[in-house]
């Protein structure tokens, strides 16, 4: 992330359309997350989250298009798991699933630029929480910790994959149809997320 400029810089050099979908990739990229945690634990409908993410992929070329953003904030406020309710870890990469979708659009809806981007934030503390979850290592102090998380294989593919996912709409500015069902195709295909969950098929 040390490129010409800073990561979130760059990010917040994007136009309001280009932040959108940067954010809208990184969701539909925890999908898995939320999906195998359904299917284990019988919570949720993830055709809720898949529906919504479809719709925004089609907004992003489709001026038409209009979302009804308070009948999605509450349908994924009913499909948001509450850790307290479960006792396995995957509640919480699930959790942030829809935590993520749920900042997207209420950021579109308010027209809060900064939230869009720590949907960034969000994705890599996802990973970060994963890495101290599955670590049986022990720390003497929490910058030993920082550093072994930051220096994990799994934090940085999270960081290579954010830094070619806004190198590659930095570069695409014009946000032609083509270029975001092309973006959108590879990722799903792609089919993992953030932690190495795969996808349902």
């Amino acid at each position: 992330m040390t490129n010409k400029q800073g990561f979130f810089k760059r990010l917040k050099a994007l136009e309001l359309p280009q932040k959108k979908l940067f954010a809208v990739a990184l969701c539909q990229r925890m999908l898995p997350n939320y999906q195998l945690f359904s299917e284990v634990c019988e919570f949720g409908d993830p055709k809720v989250l898949d529906t919504l993410l479809n719709l925004l992929w089609q907004s992003m070329y489709d001026n038409k298009l209009k979302l009804n953003i308070d009948i999605y904030l509450e349908r994924l406020e009913d499909n948001t798991p509450e850790p307290s309710d479960f006792d396995v870890y995957g509640v919480y990469p699930a959790m942030d699933a829809a935590v993520a979708l749920t900042s997207l659009i209420s950021a579109l809806q308010s027209k809060v630029e900064e939230d869009i981007t720590n949907i960034s934030k969000l994705s890599s503390s996802t990973v970060a929480n994963y890495i101290e979850a599955t670590c049986e290592q022990e720390f003497k102090n929490e910058d030993e910790l920082d550093d072994y998380i930051f220096g994990h294989e799994v934090m940085q593919e999270e960081k290579e994959m954010q830094e070619s996912l806004l190198q590659i709409i930095e570069e695409n500015p014009s946000m032609k149809a083509d270029f975001i069902k092309g973006l959108r195709k590879e990722i799903v295909e792609i089919g993992v997320s953030n932690i190495g969950i795969e996808a349902s098929r």
